[in-house]
């Protein structure tokens, strides 16, 4: 058996030295084989082997080898509708079954073989991402993705996950894909980012899977403050004066980062940020407050395109100002543009999307999990990435204990954004 195994491996080297035009013929040729297989340790060695050659695509291959994946496996229709039939005329829980593992493609089966390879979750992650950016090019795909996006979904789940603190003693491999996974305001240097982590008013947490335990999925940044911060230059500056944490009262969510684009739509930012509150509560009592200080990517955008729209959200007068802002004739921070800005703002993330709820992405998070608008701020935010989006205005997202289940059963049923009156106010004018 172990000759047999040698020899296929050798022979399956052989097939994937081929040209790159042959490659993905042959590593579906490969996927059958691993999906017909019975011996794990076979099975084992040719996951790695598709894995392996998948690396080694280049963009145009990758992509029609998906293709062929979509072609070669998917649902058996005759069994499908055999299942159909059959539940037709006995509805009952063996049929049920029948017809759901019926209706399930072999893609699906293929991936979770896949996964056993050696680090295999971590390479499926990298190639969703690849089939991410493949669909948008080729819709066709999008079926391919649902697969991945179930099992995924699936494999990450809260129970598998682990929250962990990050620290100035966790391992240096960690702390270097913390400084290149960050996503909202850049970690410049190991001094940055002790700052961010050693320091006693200031914590990092991140979620965990045990199936690459080096690899965060998603990390949140906070700050220990006395009072809710209008800028982040209050939280980030290396001259700000540290606070006791026993005598904190306001714990700010200052960064939220998701690591890996092959894992885009696998929910756990809720599932943080919900479980670093109660971890906080218990350490220190004193606090009372649960903001964010978070940025309005979309805002920049959605003012210009009020510009010439036909039924504007925006009053002349706010045109007029988006207008001198575009053209460089007014200045984001200046005082007397802080007021008509953060207007300007409110209009923006109280305004419901086509599909319902806010458009903002951020805003649809934060108000997805249950949270409140409660205070906009411009000249937030005065780097060239909070320029470039939004001007330099942010906002702060309330975690009121008593009012999260609340506030998120009104949004998910209604789309309405709730929101401060003091943001009422903004949004009236």
């Amino acid at each position: 058996m172990l000759n047999d195994l040698l020899k296929r491996i050798a022979d399956t080297g052989r097939q994937l030295t081929g040209g790159a035009e042959n490659r993905s013929r042959d590593l579906i040729e490969l996927c059958e084989s691993l999906l017909r297989g019975k011996g794990e340790a076979t099975g084992i060695a040719t996951a790695a082997d598709i894995l392996d050659g998948f690396r080694k695509l280049n963009e145009k291959d990758r992509a029609v080898f998906f293709k062929n994946v979509v072609k070669r496996f998917s649902v058996d229709e005759a069994r499908l509708r055999t299942a159909i039939e059959r539940f037709a005329k006995e509805p009952q829980a063996t049929a049920a079954r029948e017809l759901h593992f019926a209706s399930e493609p072999p893609s699906q089966e293929l991936v979770r073989r896949l996964n056993r390879a050696p680090g295999g979750t971590g390479a499926l992650i990298s190639m969703r991402r690849d089939l991410l950016d493949a669909a948008t090019k080729h819709p066709e795909l999008r079926d391919l993705d649902r697969d991945f996006a179930h099992l995924l979904g699936s494999w990450f789940n809260r129970g598998f996950l682990e929250l962990r603190r990050i620290d100035w003693k966790t391992p240096a491999e960690v702390l270097e894909r913390i400084i290149e996974y960050e996503a909202v305001h850049e970690i410049t240097s190991w001094d940055d980012l002790r700052g961010r982590v050693a320091t006693p008013d200031r914590r990092l947490y991140g979620f965990f899977h045990p199936a690459i335990p080096d690899e965060p999925l998603i990390f949140v940044e906070v700050a220990l403050t006395e009072d809710i911060p209008s800028s982040i230059d209050s939280i980030l500056s290396s001259e700000r004066k540290p606070v006791d944490p026993e005598s904190a009262k306001t714990a700010v969510f200052y960064s939220i980062s998701n690591c890996h684009a092959g894992l885009r739509g696998i929910s756990f930012g809720n599932f943080l940020i919900k479980q670093v509150v109660e971890d906080l509560r218990h350490e220190l009592r004193a606090l009372r407050t649960f903001v964010t200080l978070s940025p309005v990517p979309g805002l920049r955008r959605w003012a210009r395109q009020q510009i010439d729209a036909g039924e504007s959200a925006l009053s002349e007068k706010q045109k007029q100002l988006v207008v001198a802002l575009e053209s460089g004739n007014a200045e984001p921070n200046a005082p007397e543009n802080a007021k008509p800005l953060a207007e300007i703002a409110a209009r923006y993330l109280v305004q419901p999307s086509e599909r319902g709820g806010a458009i903002d992405p951020v805003a649809r998070f934060h108000l997805g999990n249950g949270a409140r608008l409660e205070r906009i701020h411009a000249g937030a935010d005065p780097s060239p990435r909070g320029m470039k989006s939004s001007w330099g205005v942010m906002v702060n997202y309330q975690y009121a204990l008593g009012d999260i289940e609340r506030n998120h059963e009104t949004y998910a049923s209604t789309g309405e954004v709730v929101r401060s009156s003091g943001v009422k106010r903004l949004a009236k004018a």
